[in-house]
């Protein structure tokens, strides 16, 4: 399946790698702490890249800042749907 850039973000999502929702992945990575920078496992273009702002439990505030195709700023999901943006991607976004 062939990504394209979304209009809406000013980051190059493509080069994130889409994740199963519920992947091993996502829990493996540690615990997520505010200021980390996140995406949406199953598809980092639906939401784009977050900042976590608030760690409630299992429950992650995250601010989008309308990055994604779907143009949300700030939602609360799960940390399983969750993934770290790795260290080495930072660079190419």
């Amino acid at each position: 399946m062939s990504r394209s850039r979304s209009p809406s973000s000013a980051y190059r999502l493509e080069v994130l790698p889409e994740v199963p929702a519920f992947h091993r992945d996502a829990l493996r990575k540690g615990r997520l702490e505010e200021g980390h920078l996140v995406y949406y496992g199953p598809q980092p273009s639906y939401y784009g890249i977050g900042e976590v702002k608030r760690v409630n439990g299992s429950d992650i505030a995250v601010d989008f800042r309308g990055t994604g195709h779907f143009d949300v700023h700030e939602e609360i999901m799960e940390q399983r749907y969750l993934i770290r943006i790795p260290q080495e991607k930072m660079t190419h976004l």
